[in-house]
């Protein structure tokens, strides 16, 4: 059977077609074809890194493409969100942001190289409570012992956290303002970095995201005082909170999310966030989450800006009323 000039003329448009396209809709309907970047703006082995290997590993696998976890930590996670926030918005470059690099760190610096309008939400994917912990031999036993001896001798003590500006950070200065203690503040490059001064008693305590310190806490080298979340964290049952142990109304939570550069297509953040969402409902990823005693907090795009404004509301005031100021 023979094709009429018509019909040759129909198929032959239907072929050139998504050659008229315009060049960015061609890129959004191919996407991706290439591997996809998720930067995480602080050092390997803190709750930051876990989650986002755990999102990195099957958006791969749905995705069809590497997915490459890329750590760049610096200045409280700025370098690496910085990074992201002026590179192509194509899609293939993410940031793993944090309560610090989405809310904190824009009240506690006078200058940013980045403004938080500079990135676009994608998905909230979980959070976590902080951990107030100590070397298993220290003479402090309690969290009671703690503020005790913060007060009788101001200065004294040093807390470690992650960095200036995480939420290790912002607890510990909120600490301090509501029991009205001075506790040394020592910012380190990243958990893995805090851990080893801490067993090694060559650091009081840790206030930091929970998961690094899980293990060394069930292990029995570190004791674990209390957590920040407003009541006990199911993955330390055992342990009170700041507000159980008197300091009433007391909660801090970390979070961790996915965000692209502002002006990504919105194709391409539908997609991804979609796919993100799809993998909060599935039980390995909801396993190895809780696995890190973190919880999962599926939220879209707009459900996620939301939060985030909440959020910069309340740690606007926490840095307020803390002091805390970095330059």
């Amino acid at each position: 059977m023979t094709l009429s000039r018509r019909h040759l003329l129909a198929a032959s448009s239907l072929l050139a077609a998504p050659a008229l396209l315009p060049a960015s809709l061609r890129a959004e309907a191919a996407y991706p074809s290439r591997p996809i970047r998720l930067v995480v703006p602080f050092p390997g082995g803190g709750a930051t890194d876990v989650t986002a290997r755990v999102i990195a590993e099957r958006l791969s696998q749905m995705l069809g493409q590497p997915m490459v976890v890329d750590n760049r930590p610096g200045a409280g996670g700025m370098l690496g969100s910085d990074m992201v926030a002026k590179s192509e918005p194509d899609g293939y470059t993410l940031l793993m942001c944090t309560i610090g690099t989405a809310s904190i760190n824009q009240f506690l610096y006078t200058k940013m190289p980045y403004a938080p309008k500079d990135l676009t939400s994608l998905a909230l994917v979980n959070s976590l409570a902080n951990v107030i912990t100590v070397p298993a031999n220290s003479p402090i036993k309690s969290f009671a012992d703690l503020l005790k001896q913060a007060k009788e001798k101001p200065g004294d003590l040093s807390y470690g956290t992650p960095g200036n500006g995480t939420s290790g950070h912002m607890c510990g200065e909120l600490l301090k303002h509501r029991t009205g203690t001075d506790i040394f503040h020592v910012p380190y490059r990243g958990s893995a970095s805090v851990i080893p001064d801490l067993l090694g008693d060559r650091l009081n305590i840790a206030i930091d995201n929970l998961p690094p310190y899980l293990p060394h806490i069930q292990e029995g080298r570190l004791r674990a005082l209390a957590v920040t979340s407003k009541a006990r964290w199911f993955a330390l049952p055992d342990v009170p909170s700041v507000a159980e142990s008197g300091v009433e109304g007391f909660e801090a939570e970390a979070w961790f999310g996915v965000q692209a550069p502002s002006r990504t297509p919105k194709p391409i953040i539908e997609r991804v966030s979609g796919l993100i969402l799809e993998i909060l409902k599935e039980p390995a990823a909801l396993a190895k989450l809780r696995d890190i005693g973190s919880e999962p907090r599926p939220m879209g795009p707009a459900e996620f800006d939301a939060f985030i404004a909440r959020e910069d509301t309340k740690w606007k005031d926490v840095v307020r009323v803390s002091g805390a100021r970095l330059d």
